[in-house]
């Protein structure tokens, strides 16, 4: 179901804090000055993406709005160290982007299988009063409290990963063509916008040999602020090694809505002007032979530096000529790795409008930091442990 597809959630992490160090004196009756014998705190747990080949969507976290780490347990007496809280590890499909929630900053992306990356990392434990003697002070009655927990609140997004990403205005033939060159179904219809979740397709070559293609949204001009899709088109575009713009044969002026098509992607993302571009003429069997002569010796189209293709997918004309080109530039050393400076979001951009989760309310008495029993005196251990 296309309503399965999500690419965009907004959760809120909290790692676990570290739990206070042990102040405690040994005593008994064999061992009447024991000594001091407090015990560790232990150490809060983390949170953590996971990249899982096995996921293509993020709706397990659509309604899952809260993500925390357990605490680490309290030290004890005679050195025991309390228990580490247990990490929370957040399952995520590849090529997820996280951003914070608050500023749209870059945080960090998970693109490979089993790949781990530590968004929220979990407090460290206090020092049990053990630590702190010394030979003028035996009996220290002071031991250290934990860190405290780290929270944020983040976004993630899912940017596809494919080989060649179709660009085009809305029914410019990209569906019809998945569908040719793959075993793809994606809705084809005479209304725009009927591909409204990007739909991937294996396109098979020679010898064995394929690639993955990707049928984006439509877009529009105005689509880099939010017009039409708008962005939730235009973040899935940045994987693609080589983009494929399609504008059908019958348009009024091709040259045109291919520079429209280009500075959309430039205002949205400068990098996406160094990816390879090739040019598709669709719908060719649509016009008659005298437009199309007269279309491959438009001066506008030689102007644009581009390999053009001419292609009807109804017909199956120039589909395999297609495939050679799309081939070529896959190949090309400078199209193998594919680097990209994500730049930050606009927070204020309402993508989709859901009406927001309401906030769980507090229990009366609960206590996110630190759960202090006395007053602590930080000066007395300070340059030893965490604070340094």
């Amino acid at each position: 179901m296309p309503s399965n597809f999500i690419d965009y959630v907004k959760i809120y992490c909290r790692s676990g804090k570290g739990g206070a160090g042990c102040m405690h004196l040994h005593r008994a009756k064999y061992l009447p000055k024991g000594g001091p014998d407090g015990g560790d705190g232990g150490k809060g747990g983390s949170v953590i993406l996971r990249g899982n080949r096995n996921l293509w969507t993020l709706l397990h976290l659509k309604y899952q709005k809260h993500i925390m780490a357990t605490d680490g347990g309290k030290g004890g007496q005679s050195r025991s160290f309390g228990k580490d809280g247990e990490d929370k590890i957040i399952e995520v499909p590849c090529g997820t982007v996280v951003y914070d929630g608050e500023t749209g900053e870059y945080i960090c992306e998970v693109k490979e299988h089993n790949e781990q990356v530590v968004l929220l990392k979990g407090g460290r434990g206090g020092l049990g009063n053990w630590h702190f003697r010394t030979a003028t002070n035996q009996a220290p009655r002071y031991a250290q409290p934990g860190e405290p927990a780290q929270e944020r609140t983040v976004i993630m997004q899912l940017k596809v990963l494919a080989d060649v990403g179709l660009v085009g205005f809305p029914n410019a033939g990209k569906s019809t063509l998945l569908s040719v060159v793959s075993a793809a179904k994606p809705e084809i219809a005479d209304y725009p916008f009927t591909t409204l979740t990007p739909q991937l397709g294996i396109v098979s070559y020679r010898d064995g040999r394929s690639f993955c293609m990707a049928d984006i949204p439509g877009i529009i001009e105005g689509a880099s602020e939010g017009k039409g899709l708008g962005l939730r088109f235009l973040r899935h575009i940045e994987r693609n090694a080589v983009l494929l713009f399609m504008v059908p044969a019958t348009s009024e002026n091709i040259a045109a809505e291919y520079k429209i098509l280009l500075s959309e992607l430039e205002k949205y993302n400068p990098e996406l002007l160094t990816k390879a571009r090739i040019l598709a003429i669709s719908k060719c069997d649509a016009v008659t032979e005298k437009d199309l002569d007269k279309i491959k010796k438009s001066k506008a189209l030689k102007n644009l530096d581009i390999p053009v293709v001419f292609i009807s997918s109804v017909a199956g004309q120039g589909i395999d000529e297609l495939k050679d080109a799309l081939w070529v530039e896959l190949n090309k050393e400078q199209n193998q790795i594919i680097e990209i400076s994500h730049a930050p979001i606009d927070v204020t951009v309402i993508e989709r409008e859901e009406p927001e989760a309401r906030e769980e309310e507090e229990e009366e008495g609960t206590i996110y930091l630190n759960e202090v029993e006395e007053e602590w005196d930080l000066d007395k251990y300070k340059g030893i442990g965490w604070d340094e």
